[in-house]
């Protein structure tokens, strides 16, 4: 029973780090009352990346496209109004918080992504495209799952080697 709380203690602490890398600050009680509302932008792209690429549809991952865009440069994703409206008084969830800078930055990848794999589709490059897609769509459930963004973790690890420490003399 001890190696279980430890474990998942350990679990809550890495799934909090890595809202942290996305920008988030927050506190295990609130990654636990956020947890589903954190996931459902993302989990609701993941399903109509999947629905797009089964169809094969340029059409479809164009507007995935354009719904990234705006996700990518406005403080809320698209998804989220759905969420602070409509679905979280049907679970009873707490309203999302605004998208932190590294979570748009890791969206504005994500709408470039969907905007190749589309012009893929629609050049007729469907093989190509429907690998690329598939490698989206698993950044997409991992992200889903586990709060792990691997564009917030490059974005991070960027910063942390290109940020300046200024030396400071008295």
């Amino acid at each position: 029973m001890e190696a279980r709380n430890a474990l998942k203690q350990r679990t809550g602490a890495w799934m909090r780090a890595n809202l942290t890398t996305q920008g988030y600050g927050v506190s295990d009680d609130e990654r636990r009352s956020l947890g589903l509302a954190l996931r459902f932008s993302t989990g609701t792209c993941l399903m109509l990346v999947v629905v797009a690429l089964a169809l094969e549809s340029p059409v479809l991952v164009f507007a995935l496209s354009g719904i990234g865009l705006i996700a990518g440069v406005t403080a809320r994703h698209p998804f989220d109004y759905l969420w602070n409206h409509a679905a979280r008084h049907l679970t009873g969830g707490p309203p999302l918080p605004s998208n932190p800078t590294r979570r748009r930055h890791a969206f504005k990848i994500a709408t470039a992504w969907l905007l190749v794999v589309g012009t893929l589709l629609a050049a007729g490059a469907t093989t190509v495209a429907l690998v690329l897609g598939g490698l989206l769509v698993a950044a997409c459930a991992i992200v889903t799952a586990t709060n792990l963004c691997l564009p917030s973790e490059a974005l991070a690890w960027w910063e942390r080697r290109t940020t300046r420490k200024e030396v400071i003399t008295t």
